[in-house]
C-alpha cells in the first residue's frame, strides 16, 4: 500500500487486496502497475513513469494545460 499511505511497503497491499490486480483491491501496489501495464502493452516501469508524469501535472509540480478530451474526460498535456 506504498503508494497510497506511505509505508514504505510497495509489495504489501495491507489486507485489503492489490487494486487492478485482485476483483476488490484497493491498494495500489506493484501489481498495480504490473497489471496496469500489462493491458496497456507497456512495462511496469513504463506504467509508473506515466504514471508519476500525471501526478506531477496533477499537483501543479509540471506545467501543463488541462483540454476537453473527444471522450469528455480532461486530459493533461505538456504546457
Amino acid at each position: 500500500m506504498c503508494y497510497n499511505c506511505g509505508c514504505n511497503m510497495p509489495d504489501n497491499p495491507m489486507g485489503v487486496g492489490h487494486a487492478g490486480a485482485e476483483p476488490t483491491g484497493k491498494s495500489i501496489t506493484n501489481r498495480t502497475f504490473q497489471e496496469a501495464g500489462k493491458s496497456m502493452d507497456e512495462s511496469v516501469d513504463e506504467s509508473k513513469r506515466n504514471a508519476l508524469d500525471l501526478l506531477k501535472k496533477v499537483l501543479g509540480e509540471k506545467p501543463a494545460r488541462v483540454v476537453k478530451d473527444p471522450s469528455g474526460f480532461d486530459r493533461y498535456d505538456d504546457a
